[in-house]
């Protein structure tokens, strides 16, 4: 099985303070299990035993103990890197670990290698801005609902949006860059080879896609009932002509063989949906920084305006500060 379900209940984004523990000592083992195979791993799960000896408190506390104490362990010397593990699994309750080595079916991309790989070292730089990225989105939520709530002279509108708490788990692709990254049961998996993070924020920006794609998964994927007929004009209209698509296409990431994600015939609607949710974070952010797109995503098309007017009513509250068109 490979989705870890950490919380069966949907966690509104308004709800920000330190969250209640969600994620088991049991669940939070799950997620180590592919460090603690073979004598290297008998050896760390007996020094993850000896940590967890000394927690000592009432039951939560205990608990956030014991995965912390598995967190420092399973970082082993890179203390750097412990400490960002463990201050994400303080703020969100969000635990890191390890994916399983497997063989995935890539469609597109083939048949892929995936393999376990810590963000340690070298590959420090994956859990730093994960961890930013997480946090940042957090952030984001809250200036967004203060800000709507100002504009509306204090008519309260809610985010339905959960980002927290995840299974995080890092991997490394065989000699390949994809994919990226993949969600499902509220569990992310990083590739610390992977093509889409060449920067901060260019890692946040695939964490929004991420965690769109778990909120619509947790909606029995909303996106395909309520978009498909959006893009199926589209497509109908375009099929994967790139310059046809360039004034639907909600973001500019362009597959092998030269058409955008969001229309590659093997993704279909959930992408695409993915890809709505992203640029709205992605221009609200903009906004927020005094760079407001001067022609917003919504405004280059009827079908842009329409397939954005369900995103945001369904995920974001109906919460839109852009301009007008």
């Amino acid at each position: 099985m490979r989705a870890i379900v950490l919380c069966v209940v949907m966690c509104a984004a308004s709800a920000r303070a330190v969250p209640e523990l969600a994620v088991s000592v049991e669940e939070a083992d799950v997620l180590f299990g592919p460090a603690l195979s073979g004598k290297a791993g008998e050896a760390l799960k007996a020094r993850i035993e000896k940590r967890r000896a000394v927690c000592a408190g009432d039951d939560e506390a205990v608990r956030r103990c014991r995965i912390e104490g598995g967190l420092k362990e399973l970082f082993g010397k890179d203390k750097a890197a412990a400490s960002v593990a463990v201050d994400l699994f303080r703020k969100t309750g969000t635990v890191v670990g390890l994916l399983p080595e497997q063989v995935m079916d890539g469609q597109y991309r083939g048949m892929l290698r995936l393999v376990p790989r810590l963000p340690t070292g070298a590959h420090r730089r994956h859990l730093n801005e994960a961890a930013a990225a997480l946090t940042g989105l957090d952030e984001f939520f809250v200036d967004l609902e203060a800000r709507a709530a100002k504009a509306t002279l204090g008519d309260p509108k809610r985010v339905s949006f959960r980002t927290r708490p995840l299974g995080l788990r890092f991997f490394e692709s065989v000699k390949r860059r994809t994919p990226s990254a993949f969600a499902e049961g509220w569990t992310v998996s990083h590739n610390v080879s992977g093509s889409l993070f060449w920067s901060p924020r260019a890692t946040a920006d695939t964490y929004v896609h991420e965690i769109f794609h778990l909120n619509d998964e947790a909606r029995a994927w909303w996106s395909a009932r309520a978009l498909k007929d959006v893009y199926g004009r589209i497509v109908a209209r375009c099929g994967i002509d790139k310059a046809c698509l360039t004034p639907y296409a909600p973001d500019g990431i362009v597959v092998k063989g030269g058409t955008y994600y969001a229309f590659m015939p093997d993704n279909g609607v959930i992408e695409y949906a993915a890809d709505v949710g992203k640029r709205y974070v992605v221009e609200h952010r903009a906004l927020f920084a005094g760079k407001a797109p001067k022609v917003p995503f919504r405004c280059a098309t009827p079908e842009n305006a329409e397939a954005w007017r369900l995103v945001v009513d369904e995920f974001f509250g109906g919460i839109d500060l852009l301009p007008p068109c």
